[in-house]
């Protein structure tokens, strides 16, 4: 069954890795909710631990690439440790409509929000009727 949304959950942690040929380096896929309006798209993707200096967010060819490398900065040795920190990790296909240029991000509190303005050719206008 094919998948019903851009995002899709995997049960074994979200863990993931890139192309097994090129890398074994293990990466979350965080959780991303996509809201189109008018205006255009606002992504928000939830990546806790990330920093705003080595967040990477990215646009080449249509492609947006988010990566977001974490480290575990905790004080003394771990005893006990139930759950695993790795980069983040996550592209989409951005159509040709949206204005790339005018992209703005914002990294508050673990979650990324991202807005891309549709280009103005693509923006819905009324076209008034002129009399003669």
């Amino acid at each position: 069954m094919a998948a019903s949304s851009l995002t899709e959950r995997n049960d074994e942690k979200n863990l993931h890795t890139r192309e097994e040929t090129r890398s074994d380096e293990k990466y979350i896929k965080p959780a991303v909710n996509i809201v189109e309006s008018e205006e255009g798209l606002t992504l928000t993707a939830d990546i806790p631990g990330a920093s705003r200096d080595t967040l990477d967010i990215n646009m080449e060819k249509g492609i947006l690439t988010i990566s977001a490398p974490v480290t575990w900065n905790a004080l003394g040795n771990a005893g006990y440790k139930e759950f695993e920190l790795a980069s983040y990790y996550r592209q989409f296909s951005i159509p040709e409509i949206l204005d790339q240029e005018k992209t703005t991000a914002d990294l508050t509190n673990g979650v990324l929000t991202l807005r891309v303005p549709k280009a103005e050719a693509a923006k819905p206008r009324k076209i008034e009727i002129k009399v003669a």
